[in-house]
């Protein structure tokens, strides 16, 4: 039975800090240990620190790309970029995780860095969805409502989207960065950086509002715009405008990041919506809390996966983005070559002012 104990709360401490908390560990040890957490022990750290890895190459080329172009962005461009900040936010904390996993989960970054570490994981998943609300709510006004986008579709209301979407992704985490903290555990003997509600009533209110906050809500929201937006593609007649066209090509890269988003997120979100049910006593059981506990692990690690996709979403499927890294690699190109002409012309005026000296 001890050795059960110690099992189960290995398990749950190797969960990525998103739902799982200190009540929900001491709730589970009653359940035994299965064969496929050894597994799961061995390829957490290799799979982090491979996703860490291509997400920050892949998410800070789109943000050079937008950044470093000398035209300025679009409403869209605006929204995709915060989107890869989110993302490299994320990708940039999973190798603490990781080496947490591979050092038995002995937690040696300190209390500080527990909280914002956990924080930082938690905002990408709620500035993620919001900011492809904010990209699916401009498609809609881009295409179902043309004639008012001129006054809605600013680059500047679009920062200021942006801006309210991070404050809010701060605010809602709030309780993250309050209740994370390093705490030892006996079973294990060791200082792990757990999230200790004080009370399983609180941990509950918490993943509600992850639910409806992180997910139902916007969800919805994005469902409507993109029937809308489905609808207004299939009115339109290709070829109609040169303006129109340029915006098809942006809706179809939108509707393809929105797809793949919901493909990785929302079994992850089922998931935690099954474990509420559980604490409410409508579902129940050893096997199926063990097999929930797994799925948590393997779809959480999808979700992970949606930072990585996108920058290659952006290159396969975005014309608009493609032609973008076209232009930007011409116009480094050239400014190279005018910083060498300019060089040369330099010394060859010098040399000029020697030979006319003498």
């Amino acid at each position: 039975m001890e050795q059960d104990i110690k099992a189960t709360t290995l398990s749950i401490l190797s969960t990525i800090p998103t739902t799982v908390s200190w009540n929900n560990l001491t709730n589970d040890t009653q359940c035994p240990h299965w064969e496929v957490w050894d597994w799961l022990y061995i390829m957490q750290p290799a799979y982090m620190f491979i996703i860490c890895v291509l997400g920050i190459l892949g998410n800070v080329f789109v943000l050079l790309v937008f950044g470093l172009h000398k035209k300025a962005c679009t409403v869209a461009e605006i929204y995709l970029g915060n989107l890869a900040a989110a993302d490299l936010l994320l990708v940039l904390c999973l190798p603490f995780w990781a080496i947490n996993i591979a050092n038995g989960f002995e937690w040696r970054f300190g209390s500080v860095m527990c909280r914002l570490v956990n924080t930082g994981i938690r905002m990408n998943m709620f500035c993620s969805i919001y900011l492809l609300v904010l990209v699916s709510a401009d498609r809609y006004v881009a295409l179902v409502h043309a004639l008012s986008r001129g006054r809605m579709r600013r680059p500047r209301y679009a920062k200021l989207n942006c801006i309210a979407v991070w404050c809010f992704g701060l605010i809602i985490n709030i309780p993250t960065l309050h209740f994370r903290d390093t705490q030892f555990i006996p079973e294990l003997n060791i200082t792990a950086c757990i999230l200790d509600y004080p009370s399983p009533d609180v941990g509950l209110i918490c993943d509600i509002l992850l639910i409806l906050l992180g997910f139902i809500i916007p969800i919805f929201v994005i469902s409507y715009c993109t029937l809308k937006i489905i609808r207004a593609l299939s009115e339109q007649v290709v070829d109609r405008f040169n303006a129109e066209n340029t915006e098809r090509k942006a809706t179809i890269l939108v509707l393809v990041v929105l797809l793949v988003f919901l493909l990785c997120w929302v079994p992850f979100h089922l998931v935690t919506l099954m474990d509420i049910l559980i604490r409410f006593g409508v579902l129940g059981g050893c096997s199926f809390q063990s097999g929930l506990d797994i799925s948590n692990q393997i779809f959480t690690y999808l979700a992970l996966s949606n930072s990585v996709l996108n920058p290659i979403l952006y290159v396969i499927v975005g014309k608009n983005f493609r032609k973008k890294v076209k232009e930007l690699m011409k116009q480094l190109t050239e400014k190279k070559t005018d910083s060498t002409n300019g060089s040369t012309r330099s010394q060859l005026s010098s040399t000029l002012k020697t030979f006319t000296t003498y």
